[in-house]
């Protein structure tokens, strides 16, 4: 397919998507708009001036950026926000703590497996960018990474995964048992302490992002091997498992800062993009990442027969002989899929055309920033940004 109707596809379906997203201040979210009114007394540049300036300086996944430099990289990131973040992980080991040292040891190695914490970052940076910082988003900061973590050890239970940022996943450590329960302990830890936030809008947004997650990961489930699956039912699965949690988060920030109508639409586009973005990534990293690297269980999405980007590029763009080669590894022996699939992988596009789909998501959501002030929060989210589709871990 020629490059400029691939774009057109991708950017199409980027539209689709974010008009299915609504606020409670706005009805939709279309990243076509031509956003020409003035914002600190410029005028703002559109969209597609924004995609076309980063195009260029988008730094391309590179062997040569290992996970140190990526880690140092999201340090720097959080420079604006890192006394908050403190207090963030402060309250995490305090919420996650009991009385009983058997379920406190659980609890506290749960709290190890969330990682790199980009969901509370981003609510907190996104309402920095909007204004002042105060315990509505710290509460809330904490009430999402909880969520995120409760999914986190489900979805190792899902994926029979060993390893998560390089420590035993609760499963393997533990057992299947103790996983769903801690899980289920995270969710009702996390509604509780959204209730003590000044209003009732944290418990109704996490709670309604909690319920697309589940309802995403549910249609990935039920859609296992299912080789008809196509790029935009994959990208409404994506949106819902991953997308949803970002969006709610960073609508939170700008909420709880007091933003504008303009700001939180921004913020909630913002976090949806960067998420469905981040999660294509993963979908990569799972084929083509290095375990030690990526630090946890990899190539789990073909042998539990996900159906993701690149197996849906394949299958879309393979001769008919190649595609019943496909077809027949897809259904075959789930321990010989990767090694089998590889080579036919890497003589597609499909490694490239996934990269290039998660860029596009990557510049959607940068172009949303444009509506916020020029300051250090706003460079650490286009960071934030570029690291969601050029990390290796």
């Amino acid at each position: 397919m020629p490059v400029f109707r691939r774009k057109q596809r991708i950017q199409s379906r980027i539209v689709m998507n974010a008009s299915s997203i609504t606020t409670d201040r706005q009805p939709s979210i279309d990243p076509r708009v031509n956003r020409s009114d003035k914002a600190n007394g410029e005028p703002r540049r559109s969209s597609r001036d924004l995609i076309d300036s980063k195009r260029d300086d988008l730094v391309q996944t590179d062997p040569a950026i290992d996970s140190d430099t990526m880690q140092c990289s999201l340090t720097s990131v959080y420079a604006p926000i890192v006394n908050q973040l403190r207090e963030v992980e402060q309250r995490l080991s305090q919420e996650l703590n009991s009385s009983y040292p058997d379920l406190a040891s659980v609890l506290q190695h749960g709290t190890q497996l969330g990682g790199k914490r980009l969901r509370p970052a981003m609510l907190l940076l996104i309402g920095k960018a909007i204004g002042s910082l105060g315990q509505n988003h710290l509460t809330t900061a904490t009430v999402i990474e909880m969520v995120h973590t409760a999914t986190l050890i489900h979805d190792d239970v899902l994926d029979a995964a060993v390893s998560r940022r390089h420590v035993p996943t609760v499963n393997a450590k533990w057992n299947n048992h103790t996983s769903i329960l801690l899980g289920d302990y995270l969710f009702s830890q996390a509604y509780r302490l959204a209730a003590t936030t000044s209003s009732t809008i944290a418990c109704e947004k996490v709670g309604e992002a909690a319920r697309k997650v589940c309802e995403g990961e549910l249609r990935q489930v039920l859609h296992r091997d299912v080789t008809s699956l196509t790029e935009d039912e994959y990208i409404s699965m994506v949106q819902a498992k991953t997308g949803e949690l970002c969006r709610v988060a960073c609508e939170l920030g700008a909420v709880f800062s007091q933003g504008s109508d303009n700001e939180i639409r921004a913020a909630s586009r913002f976090g949806n993009s960067l998420g469905i973005a981040f999660q294509i990534a993963d979908d990569f990293l799972d084929i083509w990442g290095d375990d030690e690297v990526v630090g946890k269980t990899l190539g789990t999405d073909l042998q539990q027969g996900k159906i993701t980007l690149p197996i849906i590029r394949l299958l879309s763009t393979a001769k008919a002989s190649e595609s019943q080669e496909i077809l027949e590894i897809l259904s075959g022996p789930p321990e010989h899929r990767g090694e089998r699939m590889m080579p036919i992988l890497e003589a597609s596009d499909a490694k490239s055309y996934t990269h290039d789909v998660a860029r596009e998501f990557y510049l959607d959501a940068l172009s949303a920033l444009q509506v916020f002030r020029d300051g250090d929060a706003k460079k650490s989210l286009e960071s934030m940004a570029e690291f969601s589709v050029n990390r290796r871990f």
